[in-house]
């Protein structure tokens, strides 16, 4: 049986955050539930909730993965946990292996690896290391709010442009525009692109699915700005969301084109284990009149289920609305010409190099 709690880990929703609630990870022993009495009604608005920023200081930090439909075997997290809030966030539940709540904690209670750039100088330094691209986003956005502050995101990139490390950069946020300093040359070797994750142009629909992302005009604007220097710029429609966001697939395609976005691509949500209980509650106090049809469509592409976590099918769901969903994201790709030069796609990983060795003879071959 839960133990019932007035406090616990369950939290009233509040302004420019996405959790409404803070549920235990999957790995907790008791679960707390929280229920009203009566006696503890809150009549104002209670305040926002603050963000927690512990500086971490990591003993490695390239993860690497071998799932057959993810495009990379590299990736780099410089935050753990998310300010941005998104509800549906898939990485939510990394939060429990510090025995946190993918909840409100997730966003709210942050871990800073300070050291990232140090340990990527010291990780692409090793004469085993064999250069493979590497993708920084992947799980949490590399440029959350909290970027402005620690910058690890940008000395991360730093290390990459000396070492001709290509990169893949997946983000909500028109931040990346600061580091177009950085991004513009190493575009001119074909060293990176940056991908925007862009899902609708509704505004309030936005601020309340994304409630500390950047607002969609502003990512269309980044968008604009990366092409404009050079960098090659992708769209990704992340997630696609029924009955929410994907009648706006074909106006999102447009206005990234039209931005100068010329590669697309999509997932549809993902429901793992603890964030299902989020993104419901979500629904329930934003959309309530939508609810029931939002989670009907996603069990009719999730074969009956909430989540399908099978690899082939997690990414694009199945059965025949997720069949049309792929035709119809194909054809509108195609009227507007995205997806049609793979070179914006494929990074050189042949101009990689260890400052300091250059012009230097390798004896066996680790050059």
């Amino acid at each position: 049986m839960p133990l019932k709690t007035l406090s616990g880990r369950h939290a009233d929703p509040r302004k420019g955050r996405g959790a409404g609630i803070n549920p235990e990870g999957r790995f907790e022993t008791v679960a707390r539930e929280a229920f009203d009495d009566g006696w503890d009604r809150q009549e104002e608005e209670l305040p926002p909730l603050k963000t927690h920023v512990t500086v971490e200081r990591v003993s490695s930090i390239i993860s690497r993965n071998n799932s057959p439909d993810v495009p990379f075997t590299q990736s780099i997290n410089p935050y753990a946990g998310c300010e941005c809030g998104c509800s549906y966030c898939y990485a939510r539940p990394s939060h429990a292996y510090r025995n946190l709540s993918p909840g409100i904690d997730f966003e709210t209670r942050l871990f800073a690896k300070v050291n990232a750039a140090e340990k990527l100088r010291e990780e692409l330094s090793r004469p085993g290391y064999r250069c493979e691209v590497i993708s920084i986003g992947a799980n949490t956005d590399p440029y959350q709010p909290i970027e402005r502050e620690h910058k690890i995101t940008r000395g991360i990139l730093e290390v990459c442009a000396e070492f001709n490390q290509p990169v893949g950069i997946v983000t909500k946020n028109a931040m990346v525009e600061r580091d177009l300093d950085l991004l513009a040359p190493m575009a001119e070797k074909n060293l990176v692109n940056v991908f925007i994750s862009l899902n609708n142009l509704d505004h309030e629909l936005a601020r309340r699915l994304e409630p500390r992302c950047s607002a969609p005009a502003r990512r269309l604007q980044a968008m604009k700005k990366a092409s404009d220097a050079g960098v090659p710029v992708g769209v990704l429609c992340a997630p696609v969301i029924p009955f929410l966001t994907d009648h706006q697939i074909e106006p999102v395609l447009e206005a990234a084109w039209a931005h100068g976005a010329r590669q697309a691509g999509y997932v549809l949500m993902r429901l793992p284990w603890e964030v299902k209980d989020l993104f419901k509650d979500w629904l329930e106090r934003h959309y309530p009149l939508k609810a029931k049809h939002v989670m009907s469509r996603v069990h009719a592409m999730r074969g009956g289920r909430d989540n399908d976590p099978n690899f082939g099918s997690r990414m694009r769901g199945s059965g025949e609305l997720a069949a049309l969903l792929a035709q119809r994201f194909k054809q509108v790709c195609q009227r507007l010409g995205f997806n049609a030069d793979r070179r914006n796609t494929t990074l050189d990983t042949t101009q990689f190099r260890r400052p300091g060795r250059a012009g230097q003879l390798s004896l066996f071959g680790d050059e």
